[in-house]
């Protein structure tokens, strides 16, 4: 099923055209909205059914195949990292995402890589795995929550004192990963264990265009369990 949504904002002229190809429970997707929401950029969501991939989304991005895609005035960009730089580079109002010092460029595209690379792969090992794989891929994933919490200890935000492009790409934390643990039944996030990273979440909270980002609890927590039990199934 496809569905297609307009946002609308008055921070963009009306001759520019901002689509985004995505699915509702995509952290990748959904960091794409939160930054073009944070910048007040009107755009039209386009969901995309990934058991049947629409022609359009297979046109904007032949290589992949996959979602997200931004589609500027008839231009495509792929890949979520890419796209929330081209936002930043395209729409200069506040908030910036990036900073202009090098430095603090060049870590924030690692701990980008970081979480996307080591935190979702291996919450995903912990999702569709045996029971033996999932023990050391939650011990895998303790571990790299732990690195990412001695990063935001101390900080208002990963970058500073404002909301910027590494806290788009961990918002997964703030509601994707807490409905996975929910719908497998184990308990590897939690405030006691990560004090400093839920203290972030709190503030994240606080910001209207993260709580409209917000993925429907009950629905995402059927669809993991439905995706689990097709899983089990053809794993027997």
């Amino acid at each position: 099923m496809k569905w297609r949504t307009i946002f609308s904002s008055k921070t963009m002229g009306d001759d520019e055209e901002v689509k985004v190809f995505g699915m509702w429970a995509s952290p990748y997707s959904r960091r794409v909205e939160l930054a073009l929401k944070l910048k007040g950029i009107p755009y039209e969501y386009i969901e995309e059914d990934l058991s049947n991939k629409s022609a359009l989304l297979i046109k904007h991005n032949p290589v992949h195949q996959k979602i997200p895609v931004l589609v500027h005035n008839g231009k495509s960009i792929p890949e979520s990292l890419v796209i929330l730089e081209y936002i930043d580079e395209t729409w200069r109002n506040n908030p910036i995402l990036l900073s202009q010092d090098p430095y603090d460029r060049a870590m924030a595209r690692f701990w980008a890589k970081f979480i996307d690379e080591k935190i979702l792969s291996t919450a995903r090992k912990v999702s569709f795995t045996t029971r033996k794989e999932q023990e050391h891929a939650i011990e895998e994933v303790t571990e790299q929550l732990k690195l990412l919490e001695n990063e935001v200890k101390g900080k208002a935000y990963f970058g500073g004192e404002g909301i910027g492009y590494v806290d788009i790409v961990a918002n997964f934390l703030v509601f994707w990963f807490g409905n996975l643990q929910e719908a497998l039944g184990i308990n590897i996030f939690s405030q006691h264990k990560f004090p400093f990273i839920f203290e972030w979440i709190q503030k994240q909270l606080k910001i209207d265009m993260v709580d409209q980002c917000r993925i429907p609890k009950d629905k995402h927590l059927t669809y993991i369990q439905t995706r689990l039990a097709a899983f089990k199934s053809a794993s027997k």
